[in-house]
């Protein structure tokens, strides 16, 4: 086995980086950070690239084509973690195109571009709140106002960043825009069933979901749990309930939509009394831009209604949006040519989670390799694996990719 097996002691070595051991926890500018960066900046240099920390603490490996004036295509993922995370989302992206710069370095082999590894340090947005901070900078829309944002303890990004070793007035110098970079692609674990299930080690991602939040207040009227005939209630609880069921079936009507309620809390909170205020959150994931925001619309209709009905009040507010990233179909073709070349089927599947390739269009084209991962999928959870045959798989679909992918001229 060329890669697989190195690649799986890699990720083990990796997760020893961990805030709160033998659970896996790495968050943005922490030492546990650092130390993962340090030896990932490590593994880059010994694959023959030149390697370090940038200004945002995001790491960055040039493996540079002959011509200095070459165009560059980056790849790569992110190195930080929720908590209680597995060992392979995001991080898997970057180790194995590290082993394809190191067979391609120990071959002696130079591409028609710079190849750019990047390993972004906070996509999740754990620590501060924010996400893609790394690949937000890099595509140009980082927000200098989330350098004051605090952690639980009181600690501000600029504050981290100095302690890291970074600049927090550096960000707009790691902005990739107008740098000569063609396209970005990226080799993430799938983060769900569909590959397993149809025995597929590899797929081609279309389009990166888009999502919206919404926060929803149900208001009712409290009252004596043994007084309060049935038909008399202003319960907000069950009328939250069946705006929760509301959501799962409208979603299970639409095919590429999905819904999830995460959040409830219901107040006054006591056994013996009706609930009256009940607030929940709804996060709703389409790779189709409108079918998401007709679910938002219809969402809004039908708890009113509801709400109508059993004589409660809802107010249905978004809270976050983001639009979904289609990937550039000619990236596409590229990957499915190398699956093709591999004998694997082409599946091509959207991604329902959001990834640092989401914000990449604003530099250039953007494409997504999925790897399958096992116990159905699982994903942010301990629970989370994937093979070193699929590793193996995947890192040499991802080589095949760089070694025949010229740049438009």
């Amino acid at each position: 086995m060329r890669y697989g097996t190195d690649l799986m002691r890699q990720a083990d070595v990796l997760a020893l980086f961990s805030e709160d051991t033998p659970q896996i926890t790495r968050t943005y500018l922490s030492e546990q950070h650092k130390q993962a960066g340090e030896y990932l900046i490590g593994l880059m240099r010994r694959a023959g690239m030149t390697a370090g920390f940038d200004a945002l603490g995001n790491i960055v490996g040039r493996y540079e084509a002959a011509d200095p004036n070459a165009p560059v295509v980056m790849t790569g993922s992110h190195q930080d973690s929720v908590r209680n995370a597995g060992k392979y989302d995001g991080l898997f992206g970057i180790i194995t195109a590290i082993a394809c710069v190191k067979d391609l370095n120990d071959r002696g082999k130079r591409l028609p571009y710079t190849l750019e590894v990047v390993g972004f340090g906070d996509e999740e947005g754990v620590r501060f709140g924010a996400t893609l901070i790394g690949s937000k900078a890099m595509a140009g829309s980082f927000e200098p106002a989330w350098l004051d944002k605090a952690d639980d303890t009181g600690v501000t990004m600029r504050q981290a960043l100095i302690a890291f070793g970074g600049n927090p007035d550096g960000w707009q110098d790691v902005d990739r825009r107008g740098k000569n970079v063609v396209a970005y692609v990226e080799s993430h674990i799938e983060q769900g069933p569909v590959l397993l299930n149809e025995g597929l080690a590899v797929g081609v991602v279309t389009a990166i979901a888009g999502a919206s939040r919404l926060r929803v207040r149900v208001t009712g009227l409290a009252g004596h749990a043994g007084t309060v005939p049935m038909g008399s209630r202003q319960d907000a609880l069950t009328a939250a309930s069946e705006m929760v069921l509301f959501v799962e079936k409208y979603c299970e009507g639409k095919t590429g939509l999905v819904g999830t309620v995460g959040k409830m809390t219901v107040l006054p909170g006591a056994i013996n009394v009706i609930p009256q205020d009940v607030e929940f959150t709804i996060d709703v994931r389409s790779g189709d831009d409108a079918l998401r925001r007709e679910a938002v619309a219809a969402f809004q209709s039908g708890f009113e209604d509801i709400a109508k009905r059993r004589k409660v009040t809802v107010n249905a507010a978004p809270f976050y949006t983001a639009n979904a990233a289609p990937c550039d179909p000619t990236l596409q073709e590229a990957f499915a040519r190398a699956i093709a070349a591999h004998g694997i089927k082409v599946r091509h599947l959207p991604s329902g989670a959001g990834h640092d390739a989401m914000v990449f269009p604003a530099v250039a084209p953007t494409a997504m390799l999925f790897v399958r991962c096992g116990n159905n999928g699982i994903s942010h959870h301990p629970d989370e694996t994937m093979t070193a045959e699929d590793a193996e798989i995947g890192t040499s679909v991802l080589l095949h990719f760089f070694e025949n992918y010229r740049p438009a001229p």
